[in-house]
């Protein structure tokens, strides 16, 4: 099961987190920083496409619309061992959305990235261990 982290210790640049929460602002994205742990030399992850965040109180779904520092399905890429972080852009929630599961619909769903029943904030930047 996946966490959702409180207290980030990320390597993001100050510059870039302002530039995206001012584009939270004006667009109405959502923004959520992913931590994935690699265990192993040889690990590789990409994102699909067909990632969302779904509204947990309504039948909205917000679709990925860019992801930075992983590639897409079907390209992969290696990780170094260790933290290594990467950032998903989605499109914006209901104002009416309290809280929302992170889900990658893939064919492989025992590797999918799912995060569940993250509470939103104000900022709609969030910081999550996948």
């Amino acid at each position: 099961m996946a966490n959702v982290i409180t207290d980030p210790k990320t390597k993001i640049s100050p510059d870039l987190l302002e530039q995206l929460k001012s584009q939270v602002m004006e667009q109405g994205q959502v923004i959520v920083h992913c931590l994935f742990f690699n265990l192993s030399i040889w690990s590789q992850i990409r994102i699909w496409p067909s990632t969302f965040l779904y509204d947990l109180h309504s039948d909205h779904v917000s679709r990925l619309v860019h992801a930075e520092n992983i590639t897409l399905y079907p390209q992969w890429m290696i990780t170094p061992l260790g933290d290594y972080f990467f950032t998903l852009v989605f499109t914006g929630l209901p104002k009416s959305c309290s809280a929302f599961d992170l889900i990658e619909e893939c064919d492989n769903q025992n590797g999918a990235f799912i995060v569940k029943g993250i509470l939103r904030n104000k900022t709609d930047v969030y910081y999550v261990e996948v």
